[in-house]
């Protein structure tokens, strides 16, 4: 099996690999035009001085420019560093700080308007250059050299298995963001799991609608297709008007999605005739067994639903193809991986039982960087890795996911770290005391409550709060209810319990039962 990405694409040369959406013509892109695109790139990256090991901060939309210097940074044996685009300034300097990133990739006019992502870079002199298609090219247009300057014309690299090819931040509950390292070895394995769970072949082709900066998009819609040969229509973001047009037009056969998005599709007009759609995925967030059978009878196609997170390079479960039994409400079954319930001594428990969902396989990482402690806590003797969430198996050996251990907010699959929003609030000169928490959400599965104690009474308003903490972070960490109270709730020993305080709040919201 191939385990660099720079040896995964076998594909027939000339066959497409990737579609971009476009007027009056959509670009279409062939293996071979993408294998000499990205070795141009990564010459340049050379040029520039990106030597093995240098981060490369990505903060690039879902495009071509984003998937040919994704593959050049790590076929250099740099590593890729995907961001999102959406970012605030100080979010940004968080991911370039973290990593030490020698360069930022931007897109083209970024610069000269000074936008977040280069205020950053500049802050932490990481090279800034702008990615754009020049007409014939990837065109890198270096603005400032940063501490890469004198440091260029170096030779092109050939990447090895255990390099570290990816690094993606996931916000745990200490507040501070883990940075995961994903080795090439890691990337192939799961691109192989993927590959093999859903039989892609070269007559597959996907419409990608999640960002490529997340685990998800990169691996389940992106890097597995392209394993097998299949190929992949890339338009700049998801949207609901535009998705039935191009998924037909393109002659897309498959998607992956988290729930949300196969709820606004049922809301959706429909084609007619509706396209054949061999299966349906959805990941990175529960699908309720009511949106399930929505989304087969809508779409008359088999929907899988699977499990995943970036620590095993996206996927660890699904429920499988036709003939094979799909179980609404469950995540499926191991694929690739060893995954276990195991109680808190590290025992495995009874089937049937819960416990902590705990995976294993070469597709996980073998931990954060410059975290120990993470790392102390989130394996076991033996190895495995502790996913934070609580689960079971039921009689066939499906994974149940019950609930979770770790108290991040899962908004549409985007996971949110409760303390990190805690920390960001409380900056703000008005506010005494803030706890971040999960409310229940009919469309994104879960939202944002906050409650908050001010240092004065009546000295912010809800809306000027709002207004000051959708400065400080990305739109989708803005909170949707926020609570303003005398003081929030405490344990007897003084402690706050997160849970506690939610239950409380949304206490709140329910009215009483008329007598």
């Amino acid at each position: 099996m191939s385990t660099t990405l720079a040896n995964s694409f076998t594909g027939d040369r000339a066959a497409t690999a990737v579609i971009v959406p476009g007027k009056p013509e959509p670009v279409t892109i062939s293996y071979q035009r993408l294998h000499s695109d990205v070795l141009s790139f990564q010459a340049k990256l050379a040029s520039l001085g990106i030597s093995p090991g240098a981060a490369v901060s990505i903060a690039l939309p879902n495009s071509y420019e984003f998937i040919v210097s994704f593959l050049a940074a790590s076929w250099q044996r740099a590593i890729a560093a995907p961001l999102n685009p959406a970012y605030k300034q100080e979010e940004f300097e968080f991911y370039i700080d973290d990593l030490s990133s020698a360069l930022t990739l931007v897109p083209k006019g970024a610069f000269d308007k000074d936008q977040p992502a280069v205020r950053a870079a500049r802050k932490y002199h990481a090279a800034i250059a702008e990615c754009y298609w020049d007409g014939k090219q990837l065109a890198l247009d270096v603005k400032e050299e940063g501490k890469l300057a004198g440091k260029g014309n170096l030779k092109k690299e050939v990447a090895q298995p255990d390099d570290i090819a990816l690094v993606l931040h996931t916000s745990g509950t200490t507040g501070r963001p883990k940075a995961v390292p994903l080795t090439h070895r890691n990337l192939t394995r799961t691109m192989k799991n993927i590959q093999a769970t859903y039989n892609l072949t070269e007559k597959d082709r996907t419409l990608l609608v999640m960002p490529l900066f997340h685990v998800h998009g990169l691996l389940a819609a992106f890097l597995a297709p392209l394993l097998s040969g299949g190929s992949v229509i890339v338009p700049e973001k998801f949207s609901a008007s535009s998705f039935w047009s191009e998924f037909t037009t393109y002659q897309a056969n498959w998607y992956t999605a988290v729930p949300t998005i196969h709820q606004i599709l049922l809301k959706t007009p429909l084609p007619n005739p509706m396209p054949n759609i061999r299966f349906i995925r959805s990941c990175s967030s529960p699908l309720s067994p009511k949106t399930f059978h929505e989304l087969e009878k809508a779409f008359n196609a088999p929907v899988l639903e699977a499990y995943a997170m970036t620590e095993a390079a996206h996927q660890m479960t699904s429920n499988p193809l036709p003939p094979g039994k799909r179980q609404p409400g469950t995540v499926g079954m191991g694929q690739g991986v060893e995954v276990k319930i195991l109680d808190q001594n590290e025992n495995e428990v009874v089937q049937g039982s819960e416990g902590e969902i705990c995976i294993r396989g070469e597709n996980v990482t073998k931990g954060y960087l410059n975290n120990p402690a993470a790392n102390k806590s989130s394996f076991t003797k033996t190895g495995f890795f502790r996913t934070g969430d609580q689960g079971k198996k039921d009689q066939d050996g499906y994974v149940i996911i019950t609930g979770r251990i770790k108290e991040l907010i899962n908004k549409g699959g985007e996971k949110i770290s409760p303390i990190e929003l805690d920390n960001t609030i409380a900056h703000n000169p008005d506010v005494a005391e803030a706890v971040s928490f999960a409310i229940p959400d009919a469309h994104y599965g879960e939202d944002i409550g906050v409650a908050i104690v001010l240092k004065k009474k009546g000295s912010a308003s809800e809306e000027t709060l709002r207004s000051w903490i959708a400065l400080k972070v990305a739109k989708f960490k803005v909170p949707k209810k926020m609570w303003i109270l005398p003081e929030i709730p405490k344990t007897a020993t003084g402690k706050i319990q997160r849970r506690k305080v939610a239950e409380a709040m949304l206490k709140k919201e329910t009215p009483s039962p008329k007598m």
